[in-house]
């Protein structure tokens, strides 16, 4: 709305670029929200809208699956990885909840309908959620390396109850990050349109807001994390760990790189443009027609990218590491024994009759000679086993044994 907001409030599809907007001039922006300029067109806001809330139903599910996944490993040793993992799921947790109100914003031509209150606690959750997101990802790369390291160096050895207190630290400072989108945030009624919005007493201050916003949120992390990383893999080769493993070695170094990739792809595009929209701030280059179209139609598509980050953070993070998709498979085996268990014995009785039969010789003790019954939660669910007592002499005989009566069948739930 803020840039379709310039167009009405001057009377023209396009701003007045000899003076600022109203919007510039009063020191609001929408730029921290999800919600963006889209000058009206209702195309681009659809998308928008529908990426939104396909990120929150991936994010939802991917981002729970994971919280479930560590807390079931409650029988292992907590490890500080985890922590930092349990944490970053549920940042990106209630980063996806948020999501729902600015694709309705957004869908509405970025008219906020729901109060002002909610547009403070959704613009604080959501700024939040982004900081403790990237610092716990930085967090993470720093822990990777010195769990590899402390094998040689076990003074860099770091524990889960460690881990816990630094995370609760980093969600503080994430807290403190966010404490100016909490004081600014505010339904604002421009041109007889209640947008949520950023309002700050100058342009300045927001200019100064935007900075700390790339420095702190994007510019240090990554150098961070990248450094973080380029010595995990001078480690790794030079006291050759998984030397006599080049595939397991592959798999690390592409999925450090992943790592690193991702954010910077996922980011990089939206803080470009508000780096750009802090110079304007600034009045360091002008407000002209490149910095518009630029703002209107691109930095939607930005902060799509950005929020995508939360989806891809479960599979980046997670559900590559082995242990994780074990636990995962044996999750999915548990809960489908389950639900198997529970299926009505007309179920079972049309599964009898529609599986291939298996005729097969009974002991002394009417158990089937040479077939050895799988487990409940592995049986296989086509075949079914009759057992009939109607064999000739010369094989019974010829295995040792005697026909036993015969046995009732049985299908997978009652094995």
């Amino acid at each position: 709305m803020q840039a379709g907001g310039i167009g009405r409030l001057n009377g023209s599809a396009q701003p007045d670029f000899g003076n600022k907007s109203l919007l510039d001039a009063q020191g609001m922006s929408g730029d921290d929200a999800a919600s963006v300029p889209a000058d009206g067109v209702f195309g681009l806001r659809i998308l928008i809208s529908s990426v939104y809330l396909v990120v929150c139903a991936v994010g939802l599910l991917g981002n729970s699956t994971v919280m479930y996944l560590v807390r079931a490993q409650k029988g292992r040793p907590a490890s500080a990885i985890n922590v930092f993992i349990f944490g970053l799921a549920l940042a990106d947790f209630h980063f996806a909840l948020t999501l729902p109100f600015w694709a309705v914003e957004t869908a509405l031509d970025f008219t906020w309908p729901f109060g002002n209150a909610m547009c403070k606690l959704v613009l604080t959750l959501t700024v939040l959620s982004v900081y403790a997101n990237v610092f716990l990802l930085t967090t993470m790369s720093v822990t990777r390396y010195c769990s590899v390291a402390s094998a040689v160096r076990p003074s860099l050895q770091l524990t889960a109850g460690l881990a816990k207190r630094i995370a609760l630290a980093l969600w503080v400072a994430a807290l403190g990050a966010t404490i100016p989108t909490t004081i600014f945030a505010t339904v604002t009624n421009v041109a007889g349109v209640e947008l949520c919005l950023l309002k700050f007493p100058t342009n300045r201050w927001l200019g100064v807001y935007h900075v700390q916003k790339v420095l702190v949120a994007f510019v240090v992390p990554l150098a961070i994390i990248l450094a973080s990383y380029l010595l995990l893999l001078s480690f790794l080769q030079q006291h050759r760990v998984n030397a006599n493993n080049p595939r397991r070695q592959s798999q690390i170094t592409a999925s450090i790189w992943l790592v690193v990739t991702s954010f910077f792809v996922c980011w990089f595009p939206n803080h470009v443009v508000t780096f750009w929209g802090a110079l304007v701030k600034f009045r360091a280059i002008p407000w002209d027609k490149t910095f518009y179209f630029l703002h209107t139609y691109i930095f939607p598509l930005t902060t799509c990218l950005a929020h995508s980050n939360s989806c891809l953070n479960p599979v980046v993070y997670c559900l590559m590491r082995r242990e994780f998709r074990r636990a995962l498979k044996d999750a999915f085996s548990s809960l489908l024994a389950q639900v198997s268990s529970y299926l009505p014995s007309s179920i079972c009785q049309a599964r009898e009759e529609g599986a291939p039969q298996v005729t097969l010789p009974l002991d002394q003790r009417g158990r089937p000679i040479g077939v050895q019954v799988a487990k409940k939660e592995y049986a296989l669910l086509s075949t079914t086993i009759t057992v009939v007592p109607e064999l000739r002499a010369e094989e019974a005989n010829r295995a040792g044994r005697v026909p036993g009566p015969v046995s009732t069948r049985r299908c997978r739930s009652e094995l």
